[in-house]
């Protein structure tokens, strides 16, 4: 198996086109990570260190956002808002599509213009998300002091500070954009999943570090952590599983002749996956859960703000429960966004398609239905699992940023775009008749 892996990454480099668009990935993701540690204008880095160290903003809104910027935000860089503002847009336009008949119809019927038009409303609104958290960002960063001293430099008063927080942010949050859509173009993988994911794997190494030190200072005995990493094995190997889960759903297609050909007569299918929302109930439900936390931070002398504090801590049991919860109706709720078993059975009626057993029209969009309700619920509870998986680590001593590598927005982020990235390189190894990463040449799960 290691010598099929070792002879697969140097047929990699064989490739010239393959080799290049690697390589040019890896260049624009090493921008990147540049810019999140080039810090905003204005911002004396002496004096934020020391206000960073005394705030914790793991359990809230700010967290979450650092989470997915690669620590861009606790750094006060250029690229702190990351390519959220566009991620988020890309969300409202998709919610739109599911209300307004004019979004509907260009995502429909609109065909390679109807695409382009949408993708611009996307940018439109990732300049306007951009300004206004850009802003928020900037009135974050003034409430920052440590010891009584603005983390602002003295020489620039909050106005000026404040306005060109927000052009640089916007400027960098576009810049990002255009580096995504330049990888998704020119290079390997999805541009935009690929930015936030070397976000987040960036502290891997930090978190490993963190692991090694408990180990050598003798906090944590060898045996307990080789017994950690390998449930942390074992975990991977189940998302990857679930990810790539597929309920497959026979489609009969009648034959037509059309002059001297003959169309159809053919058996293909569905797939519809166990989960597939992918990680957005996650988010959504996080974000949710660390609004109190968040709004907590405001008010920390109030008395029955420290009452309720304790039940939305990130570990306690309570937090777990509704955070699951969340994901559950999410889950449901995003899915029946994305996929709409109505237009899936109108389109099979008008192809002359027809699930064996069911008749066409509505009974087959209820059967369909029917299925997705089915496989949707062990995928909710099954991704309700994973985000709570990482606060129990933390309760059983591992490290916050270790756990976090155990479940969550994270691990699930990290896979999916992982196994999509694998499946492109895997694409253009077959296409020249070399051998792939996976016996056979195909990735396990993507049958079919």
């Amino acid at each position: 198996m290691a010598t099929r892996l070792t002879d697969s990454f140097r047929n990699i480099f064989k490739i010239q086109e393959l080799r290049d668009r690697i390589l040019y990935t890896l260049g624009l993701l090493f921008i990147v990570r540049i810019g999140a540690h080039v810090t905003l204008p204005g911002v004396d880095t002496a004096i934020l260190e020391q206000a960073v160290a005394k705030s914790s903003t793991s359990d809230t809104l700010f967290g979450l956002y650092d989470l997915f910027v690669g620590g861009a935000f606790s750094n006060a860089a250029i690229f702190a808002l990351g390519i959220m503002p566009y991620i988020s847009s890309s969300i409202v336009i998709q919610l739109l599509g599911a209300v307004f008949p004019y979004f509907q119809k260009l995502s429909k019927e609109g065909g390679e213009e109807g695409r382009n038009k949408l993708t611009q409303y996307t940018r439109y609104g990732t300049v306007l998300v951009s300004i206004l958290q850009g802003w928020g960002v900037s009135q974050y960063l003034l409430s920052l002091n440590a010891d009584g001293l603005s983390i602002v430099a003295s020489g620039m008063n909050h106005f000026t500070f404040t306005v060109s927080t927000i052009i640089v942010l916007s400027a960098a949050t576009i810049y990002m954009m255009w580096l995504g859509e330049r990888i998704t173009e020119r290079g390997i993988g999805n541009g935009i999943s690929l930015i936030i994911f070397v976000g987040i794997i960036a502290r891997f190494p930090h978190s490993i570090w963190e692991e090694f030190l408990l180990v050598r200072t003798g906090a944590r005995g060898l045996i307990p952590e080789m017994i950690i990493l390998a449930l942390m094995v074992v975990v991977i190997a189940g998302v990857v599983m679930i990810t790539q889960g597929t309920r497959r759903i026979p489609v009969q297609y009648a034959k037509r002749v059309i002059g001297k050909k003959v169309y159809g007569g053919v058996t293909q299918y569905i797939p519809m996956k166990v989960i597939a929302a992918g990680v957005m109930p996650i988010i959504f439900a996080q974000a949710i859960m660390f609004i109190p936390t968040t709004f907590f931070t405001f008010f920390p002398e109030s008395e029955i703000v420290q009452r309720i504090h304790p039940y939305f801590t990130y570990t306690s049991l309570t937090y777990s429960f509704i955070f699951g919860l969340l994901i559950v109706f999410f889950t449901y709720f995003y899915t029946a966004i994305i996929f709409n078993p109505k237009d899936v059975a109108d389109n099979m009626q008008k192809q002359g398609g027809y699930i064996p057993g069911i008749r066409p029209g509505k009974h087959t969009s209820e059967f369909i239905d029917n299925v997705l309700t089915k496989i949707t619920l062990p995928g909710s509870v099954f991704l309700a699992i994973i985000a709570i998986l990482p606060a129990f680590m933390v309760r059983l001593g591992v490290t916050s940023n270790f756990a976090s590598f155990f479940g969550g927005t994270s691990l699930l982020i990290m896979v999916g775009v992982a196994l999509d990235t694998l499946q492109q390189i895997e694409s253009h190894l077959l296409m020249r008749h070399y051998d792939g990463f996976m016996k056979g040449g195909r990735l396990r799960g993507r049958r079919g």
